[in-house]
């Protein structure tokens, strides 16, 4: 045998010797082949069904021994993807690995899976709410929890790779991937994707319970200018890194290994074609250790859609010399075959190879793929427990907005008789978004017989009468004249508005208007003069402005998971008090998009940052006062941490959590800066009437920017710093 086994606690030294060994022993062909990652589709067979053995042990055969195949992707079901049992993604390691050993080095296949609020392609994990909503919760700990949650389920599956987190800033509302994102903030970004990381991977993602991260889509895909998915962006340099770089930085930082390059373009250089990006910041200034893979089939889009490449070889070529290490290609073995070409006739050395097959075969030893002995934990005890049932229901419900309760209409009488209508009450789907089961996540009929929508949690909450007015799908017409009858019999309108089901380009739209027959029956449902509630869920901010102005309540949903329709009848009956606060800037009109980091020539004269609901925003059943805002002293050197703290005391009625924002803003630049910035947070647990004292630690990298010459630097001068309705300010000296 000449392929070795590794043990768990290996050195980076150790690995490092076993990588050249091995790598010294492969063939060109066979380097190649690690760099390949082909579809499922690619090995199964297309009339598999529903079967628990979908693998067609020839293709697998001939993608493994004699393509010599490193990575897999994807859930099978053609033409597209699907939820399996955990029963057959073993059985489907268990051939892949039964393959593996008849190759000469028997060098093991990773198998990677888009998994991003939960095992989302094993049937009944558990499913979390998606980005946006975690990000709501402004609770790291419960990230970490999504992460180890989410890693044992994928264990049990026998699958050791996720594509996730997506650390992209979300700061384009119409974006159709703006809800795999954690908002529109830097920091929030940061903190929540690092967390996850570490829950995910843990010190060591060759033990047991652990798996493999990838961060996504590096980098400065999230900002498309038009909004439509996989169209180009223009992020000059200084932002790129002030607001796009520093996540991936510190995703970097937190232990991934893996990285998904973005699918669109930067100032007319697409991603995967991008040396600068690629190998000049994300090597050189990164560190990054690990190895890149391509998104679907965009080494092909270099030269089929981008026209930069003047062939499909010349696309290959100038991906691998960028800094490809993996080509998802993924439907043929075309990579593998024009690759090959390539070093033959020295177009692409030999030594770029070597490098990019020896951080494949380097992440492959540190996940413990070598190890003959490696097998999945055990389902039972590690999918779907209790305790990972109960975190997904406070991650809901910790994600769900509460933006507006005129004279408290909000919680709901249990005893009130109430009317749900409008197209999202009654579906699953909306309430989890794409990548949930199928790619699209709009397959209703696949989603697990035992979970609520929004109507049915009602329903088993309430001791009033609830009557339904909705169609069954969501392009049903729904009978308005019906609903407007309905509402003379009832005490409260719960109106469910919001999105259908979508991801990437599928999702792209050319308005954040909703629908005209939504919009139709908001109307006639205010006009009833009963009290509103609006809901909305979905994965943008659609536009909902005159509707909100007029209803008596105001909840926010977004995507908020399996467990979001029992979270938001939690809230609506104040069986939890609401504790979200918006991730993002809820704009007040389709064109009126400021962001709450927006700079001063945007809040100036005739300009506002004027949006519907900022960011940050949140209402609970209580109230919070904070005061005290102190710093440990009032000048600093450039290189010092200051100590922060501010008291916070709940002065309503009930217990509830309260999330305290610090913010930061630079008096005077070199380079304007943003009237203020997120820097710390931390969310609180309070009893009424009781006071805590929160305190944060600044460092010299929250005082920092990127400078005229594109360094990052502390200048001197003066900091306001904000907590609450306080400012204190703070001087930094050389």
């Amino acid at each position: 045998m000449l392929g070795c086994t590794v043990n768990k606690g290996q050195t980076n030294t150790e690995i490092s010797k076993q990588v050249k060994k091995l790598l010294s022993q492969m063939t060109l062909e066979e380097k190649i082949g690690q760099m390949t990652q082909i579809d499922v589709s690619v090995i199964t067979r297309p009339e598999h069904g529903n079967t628990d053995n979908p693998i067609d042990l020839y293709k697998l055969e001939n993608a493994v021994l004699t393509h010599h195949v490193g990575s897999i992707l994807n859930a099978p079901s053609a033409p597209h993807s699907k939820a399996q049992t955990t029963g057959t993604w073993r059985k489907m390691m268990q051939d892949i690995q039964a393959v593996v050993t008849k190759s000469r080095l028997k060098i093991p296949v990773l198998y990677g899976i888009d998994a991003i609020h939960g095992a989302t392609y094993t049937e009944n994990a558990v499913l979390f709410p998606q980005a946006i909503n975690m990000a709501a919760t402004f609770n790291p700990d419960l990230s970490f929890k999504e992460g180890e949650i989410t890693a044992r389920e994928l264990r049990a599956s026998g699958l050791q790779w996720n594509f996730s987190p997506v650390l992209d800033v979300g700061r384009q509302p119409l974006w159709p991937r703006l809800w795999e994102t954690y908002g529109e903030d830097v920091h929030l970004t940061s903190v929540l994707g690092s967390a996850f990381i570490k829950g995910q991977q843990g010190d060591d993602f060759s033990a047991p319970t652990k798996v493999l991260t990838c961060l996504k889509h590096y980098v400065g895909y999230s900002f498309p200018i038009n909004g439509k998915d996989r169209t180009p962006a223009w992020i000059g340099e200084r932002m790129l890194r002030e607001y796009f770089l520093p996540p991936f930085e510190a995703g970097i930082k937190a232990g991934a290994a893996t990285v998904m390059v973005n699918s669109a373009e930067v100032d007319g250089i697409p991603g995967h074609a991008n040396y600068h990006y690629l190998t000049t910041i994300l090597r050189d200034e990164l560190g990054f250790k690990g190895f890149t893979v391509s998104d679907w089939a965009d080494i092909k889009s270099l030269y089929k859609r981008d026209k930069l490449a003047a062939s499909e070889k010349d696309a290959v070529k100038i991906a691998v010399m960028a800094g490809i290490d993996m080509s998802m290609v993924p439907l043929d073995f075309s990579f593998y075959d024009l690759l090959l070409e390539l070093v033959k006739s020295g177009e692409v050395p030999v030594a770029r190879i070597d490098e990019a097959v020896s951080r494949i075969l380097t992440v492959k030893y540190q996940a413990g793929l070598f190890n003959a002995t490696q097998t999945p934990i055990d389902v039972a005890g590690n999918f779907a427990t209790p305790e990972a049932q109960a975190v997904n229901r406070q991650a809901a419900r910790e994600s769900i907005v509460l933006a507006k309760n005129s004279n408290n209409i909000l919680p709901l009488k249990k005893e009130a008789n109430i009317l749900v209508t409008g197209p999202t009450a009654n579906l699953l789907s909306v309430l989890n978004g794409g990548w949930t089961i199928t790619w699209q996540g709009n397959d209703e009929q696949a989603y697990p017989k035992d979970k609520l929508t929004v109507l049915n949690a009602i329903q088993q909450k309430a001791m009033g009468r609830v009557t339904h007015v909705g169609g069954t799908a969501f392009n049903d017409v729904i009978d308005v004249a019906k609903a407007v009858q309905e509402a003379q019999n009832h005490d409260v309108i719960v109106l469910c508005l919001g999105e259908n089901t979508y991801t990437e380009t599928a999702g792209n739209i050319g308005s954040l208007n909703l629908p005209a027959a939504q919009t139709e029956l908001a109307k006639a449902m205010i006009a009833t003069g009963k009290p509103v509630i609006l809901l909305t869920v979905g994965g943008r901010p659609r536009i909902i402005t005159e509707i909100a102005d007029q209803a008596a309540g105001v909840i926010l949903g977004f995507l908020p998971g399996m467990e979001g329709g029992a979270a938001i009848a939690d809230i609506l009956y104040g069986d939890y008090n609401p504790d979200a606060k918006l991730p993002v800037s809820y704009p007040r009109d389709t064109n009126d998009i400021v962001l709450y980091d927006h700079k001063p020539s945007e809040a100036f004269e005739l300009n506002a940052y004027n949006p519907l609901y900022p960011f940050g925003h949140g209402l609970s059943y209580t109230q919070f006062q904070s005061s005290g805002l102190k710093l440990e002293k009032n000048q600093i050197h450039n290189n010092e941490n200051i100590n922060v703290s501010v008291n916070v005391k709940n002065v309503g009625p009930l217990k509830g959590k309260e999330t305290v924002l610090l913010y930061l803003n630079d008096v005077a630049a070199s380079v304007t800066r943003p009237g203020k910035q997120l820097k710390a947070f931390k969310k609180v647990l309070l009893e009424p009437g009781q006071t805590e004292l929160v305190s944060f630690t600044l460092s010299p990298h929250d005082l920092s920017f990127i400078g005229v010459d594109l360094n990052r630097e502390v200048e001197p001068g003066d900091f306001k710093v904000m907590v609450g309705n306080e400012t204190v300010l703070l001087t930094v000296t050389e």
